[in-house]
């Protein structure tokens, strides 16, 4: 992560820049589209090299024993390809959020 800019409300905006493994810089921004608090977090995500493919991500967060469920949602997606450059990323996202949790 190289900087995140959040304005966690709806209708704040957001901008994440950050550099893979290999090296390459990825920017995306949007727009929270619902917040409610330790519950549900929706928002518009933009990639700034393709600023028209606006698509949808959607975290919902249930209290569940001993813990607490995640669903994730992305979707919108511009086709095949970006979804499933999308779900890569996203995996590997995830598994290291839940590693972080683990430990």
């Amino acid at each position: 992560m190289d900087s995140a800019e959040l304005d966690v409300r709806e209708g704040g905006a957001y901008r994440i820049r950050f550099f893979t493994e290999d090296g390459q810089e990825h920017d995306v921004a949007g727009v929270y589209q619902e917040v409610v608090p330790h519950r549900r977090l929706s928002f518009t995500w933009a990639w700034k090299s393709t600023p028209e493919r606006v698509s949808l991500v959607t975290v919902v967060l249930r209290p569940v024993d001993g813990g607490t469920e995640l669903d994730f949602l992305h979707e919108r997606l511009f086709d095949q390809h970006a979804r499933d450059d999308h779900a890569r990323g996203w995996a590997g996202a995830l598994a290291k959020l839940q590693a972080l949790l683990a430990g």
